[in-house]
């Protein structure tokens, strides 16, 4: 457990539990742009079918998490809700 997840958050019910991070955030090594596109896709399907999505974009929006598929939305995306 840490200061950032206890037992019985909204993170146990979320559908991305078990689903492979490598869906959610981009790779250390270059990514091509069709390639990411598909990845974000595959990542925006399953939070499209989560109960605690919006739950999950108001943490990413909270702690202005730089990185990965958060609640549905890109980095990108997140920023311009936050510019």
């Amino acid at each position: 457990m840490t200061a950032l997840h206890a037992p019985g958050d909204w993170q146990d019910s979320a559908a991305c539990r078990g689903h492979s991070a490598a869906v959610f955030f981009a790779p250390a090594h270059f990514e091509r742009k069709d390639v990411r596109a598909a990845r974000e896709r595959q990542a925006k399907a399953v939070c499209a079918s989560c109960a605690v999505r919006a739950e999950c974009l108001q943490y990413a929006l909270r702690i202005r998490e730089p990185h990965g598929i958060w609640g549905g939305m890109s980095e990108v995306e997140r920023r311009s809700l936050t510019s």
